[in-house]
C-alpha cells in the first residue's frame, strides 16, 4: 500500500513539474513574440503612416504618378549687373577754375557733347590770345616769306635772310597749333575771347553722381559727374572653381533680382575671366542682357542666376512631393491593400475609415519649372500613387514635425 502511494506521489510531482516548464516556455516565448511585434511596430511606424478619411480630406492629399519631364540642368549663382567700361564716364576737368553754372540734374538723360556746366579761369583768355597772336604773326611772315623767297631765287638777298624768316613762320605756326590743341580740349572755340569753360558729356547716358556745387572751385583730376549708358547692360557672375568646366560661351542663363524675384530675365554668355577674382576662388563670368529687358535696370543690382546646362528627359515629381528627414529624401505612396493583424472589429473599421501611406526613399536630382527629378533608391510599382501634395504633412505626422526641403 505504501508502494502505491509514494508511486501516486511521484507522478503527481512529475506532472506539477512538466506544468511548470511549459507554464514558462509559454510565458518566455509570448514575451519573445511581443517584443518582435513591438520592434516592428517601432521600425514599421518610422515609415508608415495611416490617416482617417477625414484627415485625408482636410489636409487635401493629392495623388499622382512620375512623369517623364525635359529638364534642364542649372548651376546657381549671384551676382550684379553692370555696364562695359565705355559705356561709364567719369567727367573732370582738364583745368581748375570757379563753377560757374551747372546746367543738368542727376537722373536726366544727356546727349554726347552735352554741356554739364561751366567753369572760370582767366587762364583761358591767355590761350584765345596766344592762338590769335600767332595767327596774326603767320599772315604776316607769310608774305614775307614769299617774297624773301622770291629774291633768294634771283640771288637778290642772302639765302640766310629767307631761311631766318622761314625759321620764324614755322614756330608761330606750332605756337597757334599749340594754343588751338589746348582750346579744343578744353572745349573752348578759338574764336573770340572767354573765360569760360564748358564741361561736356563724353557719352551719352544718365546723370549720376554731381559732386560739385556752383561757386565752388573744381580741380583738375576730381570726378565732377559720373554718366553712364544703360543700354548695354550685362552681369558679371561669379562661378566657383569646380563648376567652370560646365560653363562656355553662349550658354542661356535666367536671373532674378535678389530684391524683386518675381520677374525672371533672360541672358547670354559672352564672356568668361581666365582669373580668379578673389580668396574665394570665384571667376567672373559675363553675360547680355537683351537691351529690351535691361530697362529699369541699373548698374550694381544684385542678382540670383541659373546658368542653363543641358537639357535631358527625367523621371520627375513636382518638388512638393519630396521631404526631407535628417540626410534623407523621401516620397509617400498610398498603399491600397495593405492589411494588418487586428481583430475583425479593427480590420473591418481601418478598411473603411483609414488609408495608408508609406515613405519611400529617393535621390533628388535637378529641380526646374517647379519638378525635380528623382530616382527611387527601391523598386515601386509604374502605377504606385504617389503622394504629390501633402507630404510634409504626413512627415509630420510621423516626426511630430520635420524639415522641408524643395
Amino acid at each position: 500500500m505504501k508502494n502505491i502511494v509514494k508511486n501516486n506521489i511521484s507522478l503527481v510531482s512529475v506532472k506539477s513539474t512538466i506544468l511548470i516548464v511549459f507554464i514558462a516556455l509559454f510565458l518566455t516565448t509570448s514575451c519573445q513574440d511581443k517584443k518582435e511585434e513591438e520592434s516592428h511596430e517601432e521600425e514599421k511606424s518610422e515609415n508608415e503612416v495611416e490617416l482617417t478619411e477625414s484627415q485625408f480630406k482636410t489636409v487635401g492629399i493629392e495623388t499622382g504618378s512620375v512623369e517623364n519631364r525635359n529638364l534642364n540642368k542649372i548651376i546657381k549663382a549671384n551676382g550684379y549687373t553692370t555696364v562695359p567700361p565705355q559705356n561709364s564716364a567719369e567727367v573732370a576737368t582738364l583745368i581748375g577754375g570757379t563753377v560757374k553754372d551747372i546746367l543738368v540734374l542727376e537722373g536726366t538723360y544727356v546727349n554726347k557733347g552735352k554741356v554739364l556746366a561751366t567753369i572760370q579761369n582767366l587762364e583761358v583768355i591767355e590761350m584765345q590770345e596766344d592762338y590769335h597772336s600767332a595767327s596774326a604773326s603767320i599772315e604776316y611772315l607769310q608774305l614775307e616769306y614769299n617774297r624773301q623767297k622770291t629774291l633768294s631765287d634771283e640771288n637778290v638777298n642772302p639765302r640766310k635772310t629767307f631761311q631766318e624768316v622761314k625759321a620764324k613762320l614755322a614756330a608761330e605756326r606750332a605756337r597757334a597749333q599749340a594754343a588751338k590743341n589746348k582750346l579744343e580740349a578744353l572745349h573752348v572755340s578759338t574764336k573770340g575771347s572767354s573765360s569760360l569753360v564748358p564741361i561736356v558729356a563724353p557719352i551719352s547716358g544718365y546723370v549720376g553722381k554731381i559732386n560739385i556745387a556752383k561757386g565752388a572751385f573744381a580741380e583738375t583730376g576730381v570726378t565732377l559727374f559720373e554718366v553712364v549708358d544703360n543700354s548695354q547692360m550685362h552681369l558679371d557672375l561669379n562661378v566657383y572653381e569646380k563648376d567652370l568646366g560646365s560653363i562656355s560661351v553662349g550658354q542661356v542663363i535666367d536671373f532674378v533680382l535678389t530684391n524683386q524675384s518675381n520677374k525672371s530675365i533672360k541672358g547670354k554668355i559672352f564672356g568668361i575671366n581666365k582669373s580668379f577674382s578673389n580668396e574665394s576662388k570665384t571667376v567672373a563670368v559675363h553675360a547680355k542682357i537683351d537691351p529690351a529687358d535691361a530697362k529699369g535696370l541699373i548698374p550694381g543690382m544684385y542678382v540670383s542666376a541659373n546658368i542653363n546646362i543641358t537639357n535631358a528627359t527625367v523621371p520627375a515629381l513636382p518638388k512638393d512631393a519630396i521631404v526631407r528627414n535628417g540626410d534623407k529624401y523621401f516620397v509617400y505612396i498610398q498603399e491600397e491593400n495593405h492589411k494588418e493583424e487586428k481583430s475583425e472589429a479593427k480590420e473591418a473599421e481601418a478598411e473603411h475609415n483609414e488609408i495608408h501611406f508609406k515613405a519611400i526613399e529617393v535621390v533628388p536630382g535637378t529641380t526646374d519649372l517647379g519638378f525635380t527629378e528623382v530616382k527611387f533608391v527601391d523598386h515601386i510599382p509604374s502605377d504606385a500613387k504617389i503622394v504629390i501634395k501633402g507630404a510634409f504633412y504626413l512627415l509630420s505626422a510621423i516626426k511630430g514635425g520635420g524639415e522641408h526641403e524643395h
